[in-house]
C-alpha cells in the first residue's frame, strides 16, 4: 500500500467528510424516541421472560 504524505491524507479526509450526511434535529428526536420505547418493551419482555424462568427454577428446586 503506497504512504501518502500528510497534506494529501487531509485533503482526502475533508473530501469524504463533506460526503457525510448528518440527519435533522426532527430525524434525531424521532430516532431517539424509538430507541426509547423499543427498549422499554425489550425490558419489559426480558423481565417477563426471566421470572418466568425463574419461577420454573423455584418450582423444580422445591421437588428435591
Amino acid at each position: 500500500m503506497a504512504k501518502t504524505n500528510p497534506g494529501e491524507f487531509l485533503r482526502q479526509v475533508r473530501n469524504e467528510a463533506s460526503k457525510i450526511h448528518w440527519p435533522s434535529r426532527q430525524e434525531t428526536v424521532t430516532t431517539a424516541i424509538f430507541v426509547g420505547i423499543m427498549t422499554t418493551i425489550l425490558a419489559l419482555f426480558f423481565m417477563g421472560i426471566d421470572s418466568v424462568f425463574g419461577s420454573v427454577v423455584r418450582w423444580a428446586l422445591s421437588l428435591v
